[in-house]
């Protein structure tokens, strides 16, 4: 048999009732009479031991009034294993203790006896309230914060669009109707199923969160850029989503920034063409098309001639605005599916694609004379001309780094040949 602390513990029931933290009442339920209390029972609500003791739960317990009403919760606590039951107790000095009563029952010597816990839980419904008000501000904090929030219940589709969204997108308070199908008519349809999935694979449990950029539609018609970041906050017994709240932020400034800044890392700064690295990636990729899709593509090397006599008479400003006027001269008299970059320098880069050997000098004509025909008394220069080297295939086999070398050699040539002229490069001897 144990022996030590622990038997001394369970044979001195008394102890255990007066230190525990909530209070213990055992009760008549035929009186009501309260027969038997812990210390904290009495102690909490201001009174000694023998004020509690033989008094009516009834002048203690807020929420019950009169024997009938102590008639009905008797029978219910008889018919429960368990009954809770959240009230208020009256102190001694008049005022309130909220209190979580749980009631069991039992038998003993043929006598039928109501044991009460009760817990006090003030401080619990103080936080409970605090949380209540700081979940109201946060609210408010958010939605003043941002551009809006939304809250969508999955079953019946329903969307709390917030104040501050209706009028980032130029409704007003009442206007918007609740439903999802508002949001997905008025998102970009080149956005919508891309934005979608990332949705749905959040709600899959795919993604730990919804988090998407993508263009929304103004009243005015016209398109916002947001991000926009949400989650799941709510599930069924099953673990289904059930509610999903989010947060938009308007970013269309920061969007068009981030445009400009592409822009210039993928346009020469200068002729506003795109430059070295774009052109080369977006030759490549035209040349590998044109060679799987086994149709003609002709490359041209476009250098300005005696470019360096401009800078040395007329200084390198007016050199930037030579380079400048004949930049647009290109893109001007080029038909619209031709591509033509600044490769370095006074050199540029020019496909023409779908285009055969036999039709690019007339192409090459009309650049020549444009050049010939441009208003250069415009800014204050003499006239340039330009040396042009083609490469084109399949007459030369090979990838884009072949091709700009056969039109580089061309274009060589034609400056060795006396400058404003169309050179085609060498086709390689056919076999004897």
């Amino acid at each position: 048999m144990t022996t030590g602390p622990l038997q001394d513990a369970d044979l001195n029931l008394e102890a255990l009732f007066q230190n525990m933290a909530d209070a213990v009442y055992l009760i008549d339920p035929h009186s009501s009479n309260i027969i038997w209390c812990n210390r904290v029972g009495h102690e909490e609500l201001g009174y000694e031991k023998h004020e509690i003791l033989n008094h009516s739960v009834l002048s203690l317990q807020k929420n019950v009034e009169g024997l009938p009403h102590w008639d009905e919760v008797k029978r219910v606590i008889l018919n429960s294993p368990s009954f809770t039951f959240v009230g208020s107790h009256k102190h001694k000095d008049g005022g309130e203790i909220a209190v979580e009563v749980n009631t069991t029952h039992f038998e003993h010597l043929e006598r039928t006896y109501f044991l009460s816990v009760a817990r006090n839980v003030s401080n619990r419904l103080t936080i409970e309230k605090d949380m209540h008000s700081r979940n109201q501000r946060i609210w408010f904090a958010l939605n003043e914060a941002s551009d809006g929030l939304w809250e969508w219940e999955l079953e019946s589709n329903h969307v709390f669009f917030s104040p501050q969204l209706k009028k980032m997108l130029g409704y007003g308070p009442d206007e918007m109707e609740p439903h999802v199908k508002t949001w997905i008519n008025n998102v970009h349809p080149d956005d919508l199923d891309r934005v979608g999935q990332i949705l749905e694979d959040h709600l899959q449990g795919r993604r730990g969160n919804y988090e998407a950029e993508y263009r929304l539609r103004n009243r005015n018609g016209h398109f916002i850029w947001v991000h926009d970041k949400g989650k799941i906050c709510e599930r069924d017994d099953q673990g289904n989503p059930t509610f999903v709240v989010g947060m938009v932020e308007n970013i269309t400034e920061r969007k068009q920034l981030q445009f400009q800044l592409e822009k210039l890392a993928a346009n020469d700064v200068l002729t506003q063409l795109p430059n070295r690295h774009q052109g080369e990636e977006h030759a490549r990729q035209q040349i590998e098309s044109a060679q799987s899709n086994h149709q003609p593509l002709c490359l041209a090397v476009i250098d300005f001639d005696n470019f360096k006599q401009i800078n040395d008479l007329y200084g390198h400003q007016k050199g930037d605005e030579v380079l400048v006027f004949g930049a647009q001269l290109l893109k001007q008299t080029l038909r619209q599916n031709d591509f033509v970059y600044r490769w370095g320098g006074e050199e540029f880069v020019a496909l023409f694609p779908n285009t055969h050997l036999d039709d690019i000098e007339t192409i090459t004509y009309k650049i020549h004379r444009a050049f010939m025909e441009a208003d250069w008394a415009s800014i204050d220069t003499t006239p340039l001309t330009v040396s042009i080297g083609i490469a084109c295939c399949p007459e030369i086999a090979g990838d884009f780094d072949n091709l700009i070398k056969q039109a580089d050699c061309a274009v060589y040539l034609a400056k060795e040949q006396g400058r404003n002229q169309t050179v085609l490069a060498d086709l390689p001897a056919e076999p004897q």
